[in-house]
């Protein structure tokens, strides 16, 4: 009894938190199926049915189909070359005890020193002089550059936990530097590769600024993010139907993060364990 009356504080916290977080996310999703008289008439009721016009209107509107495509292309090409520098560049790190290495280390560490805007008119004349300006070529070579600092200094920190007798017996059967990176510490690190996959899946899908400005709003070729706001011109305010739109772009943010959240679990589990 004395145990429970002590746990109650962190009870009452935890729960008053949890509906704080549902509370919002039950009115996002039920404004999404209602009309806009009902929105500010009865916010927290349940929507009077549950069609899909205004998701229809949303996906027909701003052409959300063609930029969900274009979204999915430029995150999923940027994630595979985010991992193709990383991991490498991360098993370097990782197997280094040198000056050098630590140096290297801290310069991948200063990208996070850099603010966003300040690299957008630098970013916007380098597409420019390389003729790749509203293109999605380029932001699909950009956004892993902005996601080298965080990915190589996750993925180093996993790999130092991995024993070098693992490496040292790959060596004695053969393995080459290659097959010991793919076959010992990629395995070995599918948690933290799955964080760094996770993380930068949410910073390119949401990804809005270097969009608009690189790719621009044409609408072959914009982003989902971009597509987006254009629902406000469109339908003016129409609440419900920008909801919904808000709705579909959601969609695949929350697949890939039920697919990848137990990878990031075990990741945070670990990290917990080794502290």
């Amino acid at each position: 009894m004395k145990l429970g009356k002590r746990w109650l504080p962190a009870h009452v916290l935890v729960w008053s938190y949890a509906v704080l977080l549902i509370v919002p996310l039950y009115y996002f999703l039920a404004s999404a199926f209602k009309t806009n008289d009902e929105i500010f008439a009865h916010p927290f009721a349940l929507p009077t049915s549950f069609g899909f016009g205004n998701f229809r209107t949303a996906f027909d509107s701003a052409d959300l189909g063609l930029a969900v495509v274009n979204s999915a292309l430029v995150t999923v090409l940027a994630l595979v070359l985010t991992l193709g520098l990383a991991l490498p560049a991360a098993f370097a790190l990782a197997r280094s005890t040198g000056r050098l290495a630590s140096a290297v280390e801290k310069v991948f560490s200063l990208g996070f020193l850099v603010p966003t805007f300040a690299a957008l008119f630098p970013t916007f004349l380098l597409a420019a002089a390389t003729g790749l300006f509203h293109t999605r070529t380029f932001m699909v070579l950009f956004l892993p550059a902005t996601a080298m600092p965080l990915s190589v200094v996750i993925l180093v920190q996993f790999m130092r936990t991995i024993p070098k007798e693992m490496e040292e017996a790959a060596r004695m059967d053969g393995a080459s530097t290659f097959a010991v990176l793919r076959h010992v510490y990629v395995p070995m690190c599918m948690p933290g590769i799955a964080t760094v996959l996770l993380l930068n899946f949410l910073t390119f899908w949401n990804e809005y600024l270097y969009s608009l400005v690189i790719i621009g709003p044409d609408p072959a070729q914009r982003t989902v993010q971009v597509a987006l706001p254009t629902l406000k011109s469109i339908t003016g305010t129409d609440y419900g139907v920008l909801t919904a739109g808000t709705v579909l772009t959601l969609v695949p943010v929350w697949v890939v993060y039920t697919l990848l959240q137990k990878r990031m679990q075990q990741a945070l589990v670990s990290g917990a364990v080794k502290m």
